[in-house]
């Protein structure tokens, strides 16, 4: 623990517009400075001769400078210095910044860091990064930036932070000497500015471990508390009618995961479970079946999902399963009448309603349960901790079932979901095909549109997926211009519609509702359809600048076609050639398993906000990454275990140090029941 949470500007060197741009990056205090750890490293110890370095090259080279040439000043400030190193001469351009042009000295020498360009009249690095070549320290950080902070501007505050920093070392002595870990001191100096590269790893190998053991530890402790609550005491009730009454037969995932269920709403403790299947897995059955079996016991259950379309499509679904088994499922959502909204909530707390589907006014003050049993949240991750927790109190320690069809690595889900037991749907209904996932670039608009057309010929539909509502956010594909052009242009002769998230309620409705009755046969939208949208006569999905989408995303997006007996189709249109969209565009088209793709997710740009941890209400990662240090998150939870087995409340003297960084990390330790 770093005791140096004093306001930014306190440190030698930022003035109030400079802390300005230090709160952009989320960083207000010399604490938050400290802990702002480097993206990456320049090693500069292996520089190569200018005479061998190739055109576009990204290195390090040295050189002495021979001359500093008279800026050139006009709307762009214009500074370049020549540099030798004996077998080659470089040109460095810096533009509009004076700080490194009076950095650099004639006649010394200095180790150059950046991207080269080579024509047959000269070499060029255009603003590189630059160290003094009788340096001690060769490996120097590189920091994330906004507008007006320079990578040399972050590390000469970052040094003067350190200077005045005082350091506590809460990470216990016994576990230190036994990992053979760093003091916190040397591991934060050598992050920031490592000696060596040894002593680099062995600093990442301190914060990382620390960093993993106090977020476990938090997370075991949440679910610990969770689990000496005392539950509702559930009966064994028969259910063989409900799977009776199936038209088809639930697969074996299925048939387990409703079977783990109601082993622990057997239990005297709450179930607290999470359901995670890939897009059209079948969550809504495996719901079904645990709701059947709360009203057998004469309790209520209800589902509560993110969005009104996604509500009423749950409303249905569950209708066509339950209702003829003579269950009452009711609706309650912010866009109900206020006439209707009173007649469902008088239903709620008489107990007529049974089942109760609906969105975020499930939560509201004036909505009294009879007999609340079961609480099943849908797409969980959209919704807060303490939303979740509202919908909890809403009955006295009811059965809480989460489901997600975000697909999380399985590590990373046993490690964010700590509290949760895990059921997970790995298999698909019989019956459906894989999706036929292409990517091509903008060349292709008119056979595209000449394939949607067929399609739209012997009665099926599409989508059309824009990054955008409207033009001039950026160059980027529009919906509301695509639509118009669109409908006066190529399938003028189609019915088109159009769905946003800045359109009302009502309107939205009405489109899709639209859509599944086929009076739509090609819906341009944004993304507000990744979630809840099930039309099975849909197998076309045109995703526009698919670079502007994350994998998981992408996935989810491609999940809205494929769910009836058709062949489906995926196109990912992108005109971007960048490697990073390159690696996604390729898992896209050669698989369609969503923990596959998940795994090349948290791979390509690391855990950060991944499932949106902020959403949570959990704190974010500052240096470790789940898929390269997946070691230590076993050793994490290893520890973790042995730790909390001897110490469940961590009130120990020995493990006091823990006990504040916990707190620290959490913000709220006594929700952990943290002493």
């Amino acid at each position: 623990m770093i005791l140096n949470n004093t306001d930014i500007k306190e440190i030698r060197g930022i003035s109030d517009k400079r802390a300005s741009m230090y709160h952009k990056l989320g960083i207000f205090t010399a604490e938050d400075l400290i802990d702002f750890y480097p993206r990456d490293y320049v090693d500069y110890s292996r520089p190569k001769k200018i005479c061998e370095i190739e055109n576009e090259e990204i290195c390090v080279f040295k050189g002495e400078v021979t001359k500093k040439l008279t800026p050139y000043f006009g709307k762009v400030t214009v500074y370049h210095i020549a540099v030798s190193d004996g077998t080659d001469e470089m040109l460095i351009t810096f533009f509009n910044n004076r700080f490194a042009y009076d950095k650099i000295a004639e006649g010394y020498r200095y180790l150059f860091y950046g991207k080269v360009t080579c024509t047959f009249a000269k070499k060029e690095a255009l603003s590189p990064l630059f160290i003094l070549a009788e340096s001690e320290s060769k490996i120097v950080p590189k920091y994330h930036l906004t507008g007006g902070l320079s990578n040399s501007i972050v590390i000469s505050n970052m040094v003067n932070a350190l200077e005045r920093a005082e350091f506590s070392d809460l990470l216990p002595e016994y576990i230190r000497e036994k990992e053979n870990l760093l003091p916190l001191k040397e591991s934060v100096f050598n992050i920031h500015f490592p000696q060596s590269a040894e002593m680099l790893e062995k600093a990442k190998k301190r914060l990382v471990f620390e960093e993993l053991l106090v977020l476990q530890l938090g997370l075991s402790l949440l679910g610990k508390q969770k689990r000496k609550e005392i539950g509702i005491p559930m009966e064994k009730a028969d259910i063989k009618d409900f799977f009776a009454s199936l038209p088809f037969s639930p697969t074996n995932a299925q048939k387990k995961a409703i079977k783990e269920c109601v082993s622990d709403m057997l239990k005297p403790l709450p179930m607290n479970r999470l359901l995670q299947g890939d897009v059209g897995s079948g969550k809504t059955l495996v719901a079904a079946a645990v709701m059947y079996f709360t009203v057998k016991n004469g309790y209520q259950a209800t589902l509560m999902a993110p969005t009104e379309i996604l509500a009423k499509q749950h409303r249905d679904t569950l209708r066509g399963f339950l209702e003829p088994l003579g269950i009452n499922v009711e609706l309650l959502t912010g866009g109900l009448s206020a006439k209707d909204k009173k007649l469902v909530k008088e239903r709620i707390k008489s107990g007529e309603a049974q089942i109760i589907v609906g969105t975020h006014a499930l939560i509201q003050k004036n909505v009294e349960f009879n007999r609340l049993g079961l609480s099943i949240t849908d797409e969980q991750h959209r919704f807060g901790v303490s939303q979740r927790s509202k919908l909890q109190e809403k009955g006295e320690n009811p059965h809480s079932l989460v489901m997600s069809a975000t697909p999380i690595p399985r590590t990373l889900a046993l490690m964010i979901y700590a509290d949760l037991d895990i059921s997970i749907l790995n298999e698909m209904p019989k019956g459906r095909l894989p999706v036929k996932t292409y990517g091509v670039d903008s060349s292709f608009h008119q056979r595209l549109y000449r394939f949607i057309i067929k399609y739209v010929n012997e009665g099926y539909q599409a989508y059309i997926v824009c990054p955008h509502v409207e033009e001039g956010t950026s160059d980027k594909a529009a919906a509301t211009k695509y639509f118009e052009e669109l409908k006066s242009g190529y399938l003028s002769g189609i019915s088109l519609g159009l769905l946003h998230g800045k359109m009302k309620q009502t309107e939205k409705d009405a489109v899709m509702n639209d859509f599944k009755q086929n009076k739509i046969s090609v819906l341009i939208a944004t993304t507000v359809i990744e979630v809840g949208i099930d039309v099975p006569n849909a197998v076309i999905m045109i995703i526009e600048n698919a670079e502007q989408f994350g994998l998981s995303q992408l996935h989810q997006l491609r999940g809205r076609v494929g769910r009836g007996n058709t062949q489906s189709h995926c196109i990912l249109v992108t005109d971007s050639k960048g490697e990073y969209t390159k690696a996604r565009i390729d898992t896209m088209v050669s698989t369609s398993n969503g923990f596959e793709i998940a795994n090349k997710d948290l791979e390509l740009r690391g855990p950060g906000d991944f499932f949106g941890c902020a959403q949570h209400g959990l704190p974010t990662l500052k240096i470790a990454d789940m898929n390269r240090d997946i070691e230590t998150v076993y050793l994490a939870q290893k520890y973790s275990r042995e730790i909390l087995e001897e110490d469940e409340s961590l009130s120990s003297e020995k493990n006091s140090g823990l006990n504040r960084l916990v707190k620290n990390l959490f913000k709220a330790g006594e929700k952990f029941g943290i002493n």
